[in-house]
This record gives structure tokens, C-alpha cells and sequence, in this order.
């Protein structure tokens, strides 16, 4: 199976020590739920990395652990994508659990390998008149991530959610060397490597700057801030989004890593 994320690539200058006010916004922020365990993810792997040199796209990559129980462990997967991914599912209801699994905007899903459904699923957002109401501005500098959630665009019957940041590692190659992607080498675009919920949303403008450190991590060259509908245990619809560049640390080299294949749950 694959995906089809979508990436926001918004230019922003850390040494401006401004808001991104010129980023594009985003059209669409589509989540891909992936596995290097999963012998149907490399094709939705390499869909969001193709997905992810558009502008006016968001993509985020969350490696899920849930596979990791036969034995191989996923390099980069962690529980708290895992969490979300179920959180979704338990929100819309369905329950439905697997990789490789898109979730566009907070609200629809689809089969990461069904091309047509995907790209339905990124139509329908991108149909929406203003799909993100929120205007959120975001700068990183001098150790300090600041986010600006302005007054929305145009009536919303949302009022309440939550904040959150993403520390991105832009581009991440691994080398798989056992289980039924043995020999491939995938590559991953914006691998959220750390979530952070910033605070409350209530409606309102509002305001939120936290030290880097909480935020990113050594290996983390990027910063995506969702404003969400919901809570982290039933997420909703992404009202805002945007993203910035951080601070780089030279890349980790590839690693060598193995690991049983496993499709849906």
C-alpha cells in the first residue's frame, strides 16, 4: 500500500528574527503512518518524499512501533505516533489501524497503496474554500520557537483545541537489512521525530514561545506547528498550520537496520 502526503514547505529565515508573514500556506496537511516493518510502505514512502518538494504541501511522516512485538525494530519509529494514529481512529470511529495509512487535514483516511482514493482524499481538502481558518505565523531563532495564532479568516464552529509542534527531520535514508524489505534503502521526508502540545486554543489570538530544546532534537532540522480541533486523544480538524526551518545538526548517517514486515492490523 502507499500515500499520499502533503508537504509545507514555508521559507523562513532564521536569521530575520520575523514571522514567516511570506510563507505559502499550506493547501493540505496529510500524515503518513508508515513502518520500515511494513513490505507495503516503501511505494507510499517514496510518494510522500515526491509530494513533499510541493510548496503548498505538509507532510508529515510518523514511524509507528506497533510491529516492533516480531522482533525488529523500527529505527525511527515512536510510541507517540503510534498514539496518534490510534487517537485518530478511535475519533472518527472506525478503528481502523494501519500502515500505510494517510489522514488528511484531521479528517478523512485512506489506503496509503490506493492511488486514487489518496489523491481524492487531497482533492476534496484542496475543494474546501479557506480549508485552514487560522493564520499561524512561526519563527525560530536565537533559541526560542514562537507561534502566532491569529483571529480566523472566517466563521468556524470550532472553538476549542490544542497546539502542537512537531520537531522534522526534512530527509532520512535507512538501509533495511532484514525481513521482507531486505536489501531496499527508503528514504523518508519530514520524519516527525517529537511532539510537543504548546497549549490551549480557545478561540481566541494567541500566543506561545517555549526554549528550542523542548522542541527539537539533534537530529531535527525543521519545526511544523498544527492548530487542531480536539485534544491528543481525539484530534480533530487541523484549523492551522505552517512550518519553519531550525537549526541543523549534521545528519546521522544511514543506519543499518532489520526487521519483520507486517501489513494492517
Amino acid at each position: 500500500m502507499r500515500v499520499i502526503p502533503l508537504a509545507l514547505a514555508a521559507t523562513f529565515a532564521a536569521a530575520t528574527g520575523a514571522f514567516a508573514d511570506d510563507a505559502p500556506r499550506p493547501r493540505g496537511v496529510i500524515e503518513l503512518f508508515t513502518s520500515q516493518g511494513c513490505s507495503s510502505c516503501p511505494p507510499a514512502d517514496r510518494l510522500a518524499s515526491e509530494l513533499a518538494r510541493d510548496p503548498a504541501n505538509l507532510v508529515l511522516t510518523l514511524p509507528v512501533d506497533y510491529w516492533d512485538y516480531l522482533g525488529w525494530k523500527d529505527t525511527l519509529a515512536s510510541p507517540a505516533n503510534s498514539a496518534r494514529q490510534r487517537a485518530y481512529a478511535m475519533a472518527r470511529g472506525d478503528r481502523k489501524v494501519f500502515t500505510p495509512q494517510i489522514v488528511v487535514n484531521g479528517r478523512e483516511t485512506a489506503i496509503g497503496g490506493d492511488g486514487a482514493a489518496v489523491a481524492g482524499a487531497v482533492t476534496r481538502a484542496e475543494a474546501v474554500e479557506n480549508p485552514f481558518a487560522l493564520p499561524v505565523r512561526l519563527k525560530v531563532e536565537e533559541g526560542r520557537v514562537a507561534v502566532a495564532v491569529e483571529a480566523a479568516r472566517r466563521p468556524i464552529p470550532e472553538r476549542h483545541g490544542e497546539v502542537w509542534a512537531f520537531a522534522i527531520e526534512r530527509s532520512r535514508t535507512v538501509q533495511i537489512g532484514r525481513g521482507e524489505n531486505a536489501g531496499r534503502t527508503v528514504t523518508y521526508a519530514n520524519v516527525v521525530r517529537k511532539m510537543v502540545r504548546l497549549g490551549a486554543w480557545d478561540g481566541a489570538p494567541a500566543k506561545f514561545e517555549v526554549p528550542i530544546e523542548e522542541v527539537a532534537r539533534p537530529e531535527t532540522d525543521g519545526v511544523a506547528v498544527l492548530v487542531q480541533a480536539g485534544s491528543g486523544g481525539q484530534p480533530g480538524a487541523i484549523l492551522g498550520a505552517t512550518q519553519a526551518d531550525s537549526p541543523a545538526s549534521p545528519p546521522p548517517a544511514p543506519a543499518q537496520i532489520s526487521r519483520l514486515p507486517r501489513d494492517p492490523l
